[in-house]
Protein backbone atom coordinates (compact mmCIF):
# COMPACT_ATOMS: atom_id res chain seq x y z
CA UNK A 1 0.00 0.00 0.00
CA UNK A 2 1.33 3.46 -0.88
CA UNK A 3 1.80 5.80 2.09
CA UNK A 4 2.91 9.37 2.58
CA UNK A 5 3.44 11.85 5.38
CA UNK A 6 0.93 14.64 5.83
CA UNK A 7 1.74 17.59 8.09
CA UNK A 8 -0.93 19.48 10.00
CA UNK A 9 -0.48 23.17 10.64
CA UNK A 10 -3.33 25.37 11.92
CA UNK A 11 -5.00 27.18 9.04
CA UNK A 12 -3.03 25.25 6.42
CA UNK A 13 -5.58 22.56 5.59
CA UNK A 14 -3.72 19.57 7.05
CA UNK A 15 -5.71 16.64 8.37
CA UNK A 16 -3.36 14.72 10.67
CA UNK A 17 -0.81 15.17 13.40
CA UNK A 18 2.65 16.46 12.47
CA UNK A 19 4.58 13.71 10.73
CA UNK A 20 1.66 11.26 10.89
CA UNK A 21 1.79 8.51 8.27
CA UNK A 22 -1.44 8.36 6.29
CA UNK A 23 -2.64 5.70 3.85
CA UNK A 24 -2.84 6.71 0.18
CA UNK A 25 -6.58 6.03 0.18
CA UNK A 26 -6.97 8.78 2.76
CA UNK A 27 -4.76 11.19 0.81
CA UNK A 28 -6.01 14.75 0.75
CA UNK A 29 -8.50 15.60 -1.93
CA UNK A 30 -8.72 19.06 -3.38
CA UNK A 31 -11.05 21.49 -5.08
CA UNK A 32 -9.35 24.36 -6.90
CA UNK A 33 -10.82 27.74 -7.79
CA UNK A 34 -10.90 29.21 -11.29
CA UNK A 35 -7.48 30.85 -10.94
CA UNK A 36 -5.68 27.55 -10.31
CA UNK A 37 -6.36 25.41 -13.38
CA UNK A 38 -2.72 24.60 -14.10
CA UNK A 39 -2.10 23.71 -10.46
CA UNK A 40 -5.15 21.40 -10.51
CA UNK A 41 -3.77 19.65 -13.59
CA UNK A 42 -0.37 19.09 -11.94
CA UNK A 43 -1.95 17.79 -8.73
CA UNK A 44 -3.85 15.28 -10.87
CA UNK A 45 -0.60 14.30 -12.61
CA UNK A 46 0.86 13.67 -9.14
CA UNK A 47 -2.12 11.39 -8.44
CA UNK A 48 -4.25 13.61 -6.22
CA UNK A 49 -8.02 13.73 -6.63
CA UNK A 50 -8.49 17.38 -7.61
CA UNK A 51 -11.77 18.90 -8.75
CA UNK A 52 -11.59 21.92 -11.03
CA UNK A 53 -14.30 23.69 -12.96
CA UNK A 54 -13.55 27.28 -13.95
CA UNK A 55 -17.30 27.99 -14.07
CA UNK A 56 -17.84 27.13 -10.38
CA UNK A 57 -18.89 30.02 -8.17
CA UNK A 58 -17.41 30.62 -4.72
CA UNK A 59 -20.42 29.23 -2.83
CA UNK A 60 -20.35 26.08 -4.94
CA UNK A 61 -16.63 25.57 -4.24
CA UNK A 62 -17.20 25.95 -0.50
CA UNK A 63 -20.20 23.57 -0.52
CA UNK A 64 -18.19 20.95 -2.44
CA UNK A 65 -15.19 21.26 -0.12
CA UNK A 66 -17.39 20.89 2.98
CA UNK A 67 -19.58 18.08 1.65
CA UNK A 68 -16.71 15.97 0.29
CA UNK A 69 -14.05 16.78 2.87
CA UNK A 70 -11.80 18.43 0.29
CA UNK A 71 -9.19 21.11 0.82
CA UNK A 72 -10.09 24.30 -1.04
CA UNK A 73 -7.13 25.73 -2.95
CA UNK A 74 -7.67 29.37 -3.81
CA UNK A 75 -6.04 32.70 -4.57
CA UNK A 76 -9.07 34.51 -3.13
CA UNK A 77 -8.56 35.83 0.42
CA UNK A 78 -12.33 36.00 0.88
CA UNK A 79 -12.70 32.27 0.27
CA UNK A 80 -9.95 31.40 2.75
CA UNK A 81 -11.79 33.29 5.49
CA UNK A 82 -14.99 31.21 5.11
CA UNK A 83 -15.84 29.20 8.22
CA UNK A 84 -16.10 25.44 8.24
CA UNK A 85 -13.94 24.77 5.20
CA UNK A 86 -10.33 23.63 5.09
CA UNK A 87 -8.50 25.89 2.70
CA UNK A 88 -5.10 27.03 1.57
CA UNK A 89 -4.36 30.47 0.17
CA UNK A 90 -2.03 29.96 -2.79
CA UNK A 91 0.18 33.03 -2.86
CA UNK A 92 2.22 32.49 -6.02
CA UNK A 93 1.39 33.35 -9.64
CA UNK A 94 3.40 30.63 -11.40
CA UNK A 95 2.42 26.98 -11.32
CA UNK A 96 5.87 25.70 -10.32
CA UNK A 97 5.91 27.96 -7.24
CA UNK A 98 2.27 27.07 -6.49
CA UNK A 99 3.09 23.38 -6.58
CA UNK A 100 6.09 23.89 -4.29
CA UNK A 101 3.94 25.89 -1.85
CA UNK A 102 1.12 23.34 -1.70
CA UNK A 103 3.59 20.46 -1.39
CA UNK A 104 5.56 22.17 1.37
CA UNK A 105 2.61 23.44 3.38
CA UNK A 106 0.62 20.19 3.21
CA UNK A 107 3.60 17.82 3.30
CA UNK A 108 2.62 16.23 -0.02
CA UNK A 109 4.64 13.73 -1.97
CA UNK A 110 3.86 11.96 -5.23
CA UNK A 111 2.93 8.44 -4.09
CA UNK A 112 0.97 7.54 -7.21
CA UNK A 113 1.89 9.80 -10.14
CA UNK A 114 0.27 9.38 -13.56
CA UNK A 115 -2.72 7.53 -12.09
CA UNK A 116 -5.35 10.21 -12.86
CA UNK A 117 -6.45 11.92 -16.02
CA UNK A 118 -5.04 15.46 -15.97
CA UNK A 119 -8.07 16.64 -17.97
CA UNK A 120 -11.08 15.18 -16.12
CA UNK A 121 -9.62 13.71 -12.88
CA UNK A 122 -10.80 10.10 -13.42
CA UNK A 123 -8.49 7.24 -12.46
CA UNK A 124 -6.64 5.87 -15.48
CA UNK A 125 -7.00 2.19 -16.37
CA UNK A 126 -4.35 -0.02 -17.96
CA UNK A 127 -5.77 -1.42 -21.20
CA UNK A 128 -4.59 -3.95 -23.77
CA UNK A 129 -2.36 -2.43 -26.41
CA UNK A 130 -4.80 -3.43 -29.14
CA UNK A 131 -7.39 -0.98 -27.75
CA UNK A 132 -5.15 1.94 -28.72
CA UNK A 133 -5.05 0.99 -32.43
CA UNK A 134 -6.62 3.80 -34.45
CA UNK A 135 -6.81 6.13 -31.45
CA UNK A 136 -3.14 7.02 -31.12
CA UNK A 137 -0.69 8.06 -33.85
CA UNK A 138 0.70 5.07 -35.82
CA UNK A 139 4.28 5.74 -34.71
CA UNK A 140 3.14 5.79 -31.07
CA UNK A 141 1.29 2.53 -31.48
CA UNK A 142 4.38 0.91 -33.02
CA UNK A 143 6.82 2.16 -30.39
CA UNK A 144 4.78 1.85 -27.18
CA UNK A 145 3.76 -1.33 -25.42
CA UNK A 146 1.65 0.06 -22.56
CA UNK A 147 -1.35 2.34 -22.72
CA UNK A 148 -3.73 3.76 -20.16
CA UNK A 149 -7.26 4.91 -20.89
CA UNK A 150 -9.37 7.46 -19.10
CA UNK A 151 -12.87 6.01 -18.69
CA UNK A 152 -14.27 9.52 -18.25
CA UNK A 153 -13.08 11.27 -21.39
CA UNK A 154 -11.70 8.33 -23.42
CA UNK A 155 -8.21 9.78 -23.80
CA UNK A 156 -5.25 7.45 -24.16
CA UNK A 157 -2.00 8.01 -22.29
CA UNK A 158 1.46 6.48 -22.83
CA UNK A 159 5.06 7.07 -21.80
CA UNK A 160 6.30 9.37 -24.55
CA UNK A 161 8.70 12.28 -24.44
CA UNK A 162 6.05 14.36 -22.65
CA UNK A 163 6.07 11.74 -19.88
CA UNK A 164 9.84 12.10 -19.50
CA UNK A 165 9.50 15.89 -19.20
CA UNK A 166 6.77 15.51 -16.58
CA UNK A 167 8.93 13.07 -14.60
CA UNK A 168 11.72 15.62 -14.70
CA UNK A 169 9.38 18.33 -13.41
CA UNK A 170 8.03 16.06 -10.66
CA UNK A 171 11.57 15.18 -9.61
CA UNK A 172 12.61 18.83 -9.62
CA UNK A 173 9.58 19.83 -7.53
CA UNK A 174 10.25 17.00 -5.07
CA UNK A 175 13.86 18.12 -4.62
CA UNK A 176 12.98 21.81 -4.17
CA UNK A 177 10.01 21.06 -1.90
CA UNK A 178 12.10 19.22 0.70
Amino acid sequence: MDRFVLADEPGRGGTGEPGQVVDWESAPRFVADAMLGRLARWLRILGYDTLYDPRSHDDELVRTARAEGRILLTRDTGLVSRRGVRSLLVSHDHVDAQLRQVSAELGLQAPNPFSRCPVCNERLEAVPRSWAWGYVPPYTFCTQQEFRLCPGCNRFYWRGTHWERMCSTIGKEARTGE
